[in-house]
């Protein structure tokens, strides 16, 4: 793995994969202030694939498609990702497209993405999970850019105009921190040379100071929603806890591994669904952002179980801060949480994304052997002290009930 800077300053990683037909790049741009009004960021999303200076929505689509080039777009809490995968030979064509989409959409699809993000709002709502998570984040980042949820999009959109994205986008695009990373059965050389023909000259003051701020959860707060044709409940309660810089980043992602998210070996699937029949789905997820993170407790069961499905959280949650974690079920976890970072990283375009996301993050792009020993080093006694620290009376329980 290669690093050195564009023309105009951009961090570029690159990473070869010898033998592989199909080359990965991915272009994250960091987002420094929250949005203006909800829904701003996530309609910009929308319109980058709609249509360029040179090229409308038709042409491009048509081009993607016959030269097998896949382009997405991905809105982030904490930066914005354009993805590109192509054909080793079509690389430059590939980049060329990117840079285009990066540095001339036109966003001209305004009214036309924003009416059917106002038809297909509903529609995702209609899913009581979603719902519930919904209802969820929204309360957890009460106040906060975090908590810009589907609803408060939907409550919002009629009150942005096409103006509102194209200067946040402007905003954006010069002033955030960007990393580039291409992996690949690629030539260092030849790549730093095509980068800097096609991503050299976008604007890159790097000027932009974080401005997002860290949310607070003063207390605690329970949210019910009442959908009539609902045959399950569904319920989420979290916490907000520590996130990426902090010490206590590789011990949560263990404590969440033989919680609840290591599937049939965890322990909120062993008592709570196999031992008790209170669900056919329950687990936890640490779910991390740059200014905070919030580790989360799900299941979907039977109405009648609600208060049943809560003490059981509270119960399994007591375990862990009353009784140190075994060392064979702590090295089970970590086992499973190392084995599924190799998994999900088998690709170029997945390894691209995960180095980019290390890198935007300010981790470093060579984070990921750092972080797999952090996670062995993990000690019982942390798994212990952060449960009693952070796994309190302060959280948001979010109850989705027929």
């Amino acid at each position: 793995m290669k690093n050195f800077i564009l023309k105009n300053n951009i961090q570029t990683i690159c990473k070869e994969n010898k033998n592989t037909p199909r080359t990965a790049v991915c272009f994250n741009i960091a987002i420094n202030k929250p949005e203006k009004s909800a829904g701003i960021y996530s309609l910009m999303n929308r319109l980058f694939l709609q249509g360029t200076k040179t090229r409308t929505a038709v042409e491009l689509a048509n081009e993607l498609e016959e030269n097998a080039i896949e382009v997405s777009c991905d809105m982030k809490q904490d930066y914005l990702r354009f993805r590109m995968v192509c054909l080793n030979e079509d690389l430059e064509h590939g980049i060329e497209i990117l840079q285009d989409i990066i540095e001339n959409s036109t966003f001209n699809d305004f009214e036309k993405e924003k009416n059917k993000l106002e038809g297909e709002i509903p529609a995702e709502l209609d899913s009581a999970k979603t719902r519930a998570l919904d209802n969820y984040v929204k309360t957890i980042y009460k106040n906060h850019f975090y908590g810009d949820t589907f609803t408060k999009v939907f409550e919002n959109l009629n009150n942005i105009k096409k103006d509102d994205v194209v200067n946040a986008y402007n905003e954006i695009i010069s002033t955030g921190e960007k990393v580039i990373v291409v992996v690949g059965d690629i030539n260092t050389a030849t790549i730093q040379e095509l980068l800097n023909k096609h991503f050299g000259n976008i604007k890159n003051e790097n000027t932009g100071k974080n401005e997002i701020p860290t949310p607070v959860l003063e207390k605690s707060e329970t949210v019910e929603f009442i959908k009539d044709d609902a045959n399950q409940a569904q319920i989420i309660q979290g916490w907000i806890v520590p996130t990426i810089h902090s010490k206590e980043y590789a011990p949560f992602f263990v404590l969440n591994t033989l919680l609840g998210a290591s599937g049939l070996s965890s322990r909120l699937f062993c008592e709570l669904r196999d031992k008790k029949g209170l669900a056919y789905t329950v687990r936890s997820s640490y779910e991390v952002n740059r200014a905070c993170a919030n580790f989360n407790i799900y299941i979907a069961t039977e109405p009648k179980n609600i208060q049943t499905s809560l003490d059981g959280f509270k119960e399994e949650i007591q375990k862990i801060k009353d009784v140190l974690v075994s060392e064979e079920e702590l090295q089970n976890a970590k086992n499973n949480y190392i084995g599924k970072l190799q998994y999900i990283t088998e690709t170029n375009m997945q390894q691209a994304i995960q180095i980019a996301h290390y890198a935007i993050m300010g981790l470093g792009y060579n984070y990921r052997e750092k972080f797999i020993e952090q996670i062995k080093q993990v000690t019982p006694q942390e798994i212990q002290e952060i449960a009693k620290k952070y796994l309190n009376d302060i959280s948001v329980v979010s109850i989705l009930r027929p």
